[in-house]
């Protein structure tokens, strides 16, 4: 008896992706669409591969729905999955639980959603399999599930769905902790994890335990290929998993050292080679890329002197990669500039003045911070995209970084009056 089953959770549907308004170009509408479209690639393969099972690890939703277009767009897809052929099991994790969703649509035919106040056990003796689940009924869930799931029936293919954080991850709510060793021991053959969205083998088999990840990244810090998992059983044997990457969208971080590099054409070469890259991997997603520049270099200096040469830079080098869709969603800097720091405090003219001082308030931190919050409140009121932020957040190397920008700006400015009383 064999049978295969697609393992996907985190889907956020809709997720709102607040802020891209204020990028400057941005593909707003494929970025904000991206949710869906993994939706229906998620349904395109588990069509094209002709699987018996869709399984959902929780958060399908991000949250309440705006209105019933989002639950319209997914039920329509879950009716795809139906008149192929496919069932559908799934649990509601904290985002989509029991309290969060208010609307209400009718069920579909073949789609099964856990109930949230007992686990249960579907069993499919026409596969040989058993999916046993259970949801949350509110968005905060502290308790262990696992101890309260059934136990395997013998004779099947035993799978455990479970939205859980297992013993923590960073980034993400501790909610229903559990352990891998708790998941041993009850005997399931393999476990269907949701709510971490970084794809992980906890472990690899008896049993099998896994996150998918979710479906698709939806900002910066969710960098790589997204999807889910293909799973072939024979036999109550688990004999083939595969990752399979969905995303439309897929965000990047790239980071170069322009250490050493005196000019942007040297800068864009290596970006172009970088975002070739990229794009070979995969040519068919739009590519959404953040960069960072950092190492002791000249572009420091230049940049100060003229502020965006760097993003501009970067921007017109992913103009120029061939057969690909790359968006920069920020460049950001990390530089410093090639110059002797002792020899120049020594000196008695403004620059010495200028590298002492900041010394001077780099050297503690805590003087430090309250420098920096007292020099923010002298600027008055901040723009209403970051009015919200708390300077107190960032961290020491965030200020000396931002210390260091601010001394490159100071000392070009310095070095350009000095060439301009030289000319006269």
């Amino acid at each position: 008896m064999r049978f295969s089953f697609l393992h996907a959770a985190d889907l956020h549907i809709d997720s709102p992706l607040r802020g891209l308004d204020a990028y400057e170009g941005a593909p707003v509408a494929r970025l904000r669409g991206a949710t869906r479209q993994a939706l229906v690639a998620l349904v395109d393969l588990a069509i094209d591969r002709a699987v018996d099972l869709v399984l959902l690890a929780g958060d399908v939703y991000d949250g309440d729905w705006a209105d019933f277009r989002t639950g319209l767009f997914f039920r329509d897809q879950m009716l795809r999955l139906r008149r192929a052929g496919v069932r559908v099991f799934a649990v509601k994790g904290n985002h989509d639980a029991e309290s969060q969703i208010t609307r209400q649509l009718p069920e579909v035919e073949g789609v099964h959603v856990f109930s949230s106040l007992k686990s249960e056990t579907m069993d499919l003796p026409e596969l040989g399999a058993a999916i046993h689940g259970r949801s949350f009924p509110n968005r905060a869930v502290p308790e262990d599930l696992v101890p309260l799931y059934p136990a395997p029936l013998p004779g099947r293919f035993n799978i455990g769905l479970l939205h859980t954080s297992l013993t923590g991850r960073e980034g993400h709510d501790p909610y229903a902790p559990t352990t891998p060793d708790t998941l041993v021991a009850k005997g399931y053959d393999y476990f269907a994890l949701g709510h971490v969205h970084a794809r992980e083998v906890v472990r690899e088999a008896s049993p099998r335990i896994v996150f998918p990840g979710n479906l698709q990244g939806r900002h910066a810090r969710e960098t790589g290929p997204k999807g889910c998992e293909l799973v072939v059983v024979e036999d109550g044997m688990l004999v083939s998993a595969e990752f399979v990457a969905l995303d439309v969208v897929r965000w990047h971080r790239v980071d170069i050292d322009a250490s050493g590099m005196h000019g942007i054409d040297a800068l864009a070469r290596r970006f172009r080679e970088r975002g070739a890259a990229l794009a070979a991997d995969a040519r068919d997603r739009l590519h959404a890329v953040r960069v960072v520049v950092e190492g002791e270099s000249a572009l420091h200096r230049l940049e100060a002197t003229q502020p965006g040469t760097i993003a501009a830079a970067i921007h017109a080098a992913a103009q120029d990669v061939d057969d690909a869709e790359l968006w920069i969603e920020s460049v950001r800097l990390a530089l410093r500039s090639p110059f002797d720091r002792a020899a120049a405090a020594e000196r008695g003219d403004a620059t010495g003045e200028v590298v002492r001082l900041v010394d001077a308030i780099a050297a503690d931190e805590a003087g430090m911070r309250d420098w920096f919050v007292a020099q923010l409140a002298e600027l008055g009121p901040l723009p209403s995209l970051v009015a919200d932020a708390d300077p107190r957040a960032l961290d020491a190397a965030a200020i000396r970084a931002l210390l260091g920008d601010a001394e490159a700006t100071v000392l070009a400015q310095l070095t350009g009056d000095a060439a301009e009383g030289d000319a006269r």
